[in-house]
């Protein structure tokens, strides 16, 4: 009686999501409170669900961007993207040798932080053999940050004043998965999800050549992840720029599109607070959440003097 409570609040929830009744952050708490608060059974294929639902939300808000600014964003990230990720994994080594977390721990904690999150880590996990423990402590952790980034960045970013552009380049430079990214950017504004939605998968291409480079130093035979969701997301901001030149009338098409894009990630960002569980945070441990945490501050206290001073711009 109580697992059929638990499974129908759950569905209930994603129906509200997907409603747009209300807006990502609600969501996601929501789906937190459903976490820390119930026992369920389907937090595995919650997580499968919104990596699926993630990949394809960002591919139909790319028929919502403008490829100019695409590219504009993109090639200047891409720079910002490389000399971040190069800080961040040194750093978060460096932390994890001084907390004397499991030397895989780490590194995973250390890629989630410096390139996208979940994504990341669930590509170099099979490179570095990390077991279900390893890989575990290293999203939970992952995870709650997020859950943290997601509420407190926009509320940071109107407190300093910052501009939608300067919004969504720190956002995407600090904030862990794509999803969080892309929730903080739609709460801050139009252009501020444009801009952090692409600088994040700029940043996110570093997944391949760094997976490539460990599996080719450990010798490692596994299957490297190639996020071909980014790929898709520029076709669509191609067809999105150009189509509606020749045909006016899938203007309304992509529009469509681009909402359910919204709405999914919504959906998104529910699972992934459902997957915060009691369980999640012991799990997570002391050592390996005070280096996730000491790493995700200096980055985004970094950065984002950074951006405000006008050392980094767009």
């Amino acid at each position: 009686m109580l697992e059929d409570m638990v499974r129908n609040l759950f569905y209930i929830g994603i129906i509200v999501s997907a409603s747009g009744l209300i807006g990502p952050p609600f969501a996601l708490a929501a789906g937190l409170v459903f976490g820390l608060t119930t026992v369920h059974h389907f937090h595995v294929e919650s997580r499968q669900l919104s990596k699926f639902l993630l990949q394809a939300a960002v591919v139909c808000l790319g028929f919502g961007m403008n490829l100019k600014e695409v590219v504009h964003a993109g090639r200047s990230g891409f720079l910002y993207t490389a000399i971040s990720i190069t800080f961040v994994l040194s750093l978060g080594v460096l932390l994890g040798k001084l907390l004397r977390v499991e030397k895989t721990q780490s590194l995973l904690i250390a890629v989630g932080t410096a390139i996208c999150g979940g994504s990341a880590i669930a590509a170099m996990g099979p490179v570095l053999d990390a077991g279900e423990e390893e890989m575990g402590v290293s999203l939970g952790t992952v995870f709650v940050l997020n859950s943290v980034a997601l509420l407190l960045f926009p509320l940071i970013g109107w407190s300093m004043h910052l501009t939608q552009t300067q919004f969504g380049l720190w956002a995407a430079l600090a904030i862990h998965d794509t999803s969080s990214v892309v929730g903080a950017g739609a709460k801050y504004g139009a252009t501020a999800l444009a801009v952090g939605t692409t600088v994040k998968l700029a940043r996110a291409l570093w997944i391949v050549p760094l997976a490539i480079a460990t599996a080719t130093l450990r010798k490692s035979k596994s299957k490297i992840y190639w996020p071909w969701f980014i790929l898709y997301f520029c076709v669509a901001a191609v067809l999105a720029s150009y189509v509606p030149r020749y045909l006016p009338q899938t203007m309304g098409i992509f529009a469509a599109l681009n909402r359910l894009g919204k709405s999914a990630l919504t959906v998104v960002l529910f699972l992934i607070g459902t997957g915060i569980t009691r369980n999640t945070l012991k799990e997570v441990g002391v050592r390996p959440l005070i280096q996730g945490v000491t790493l995700w501050i200096v980055v985004a206290s970094i950065s984002l003097w950074a951006i405000h001073a006008g050392w980094i711009a767009l």
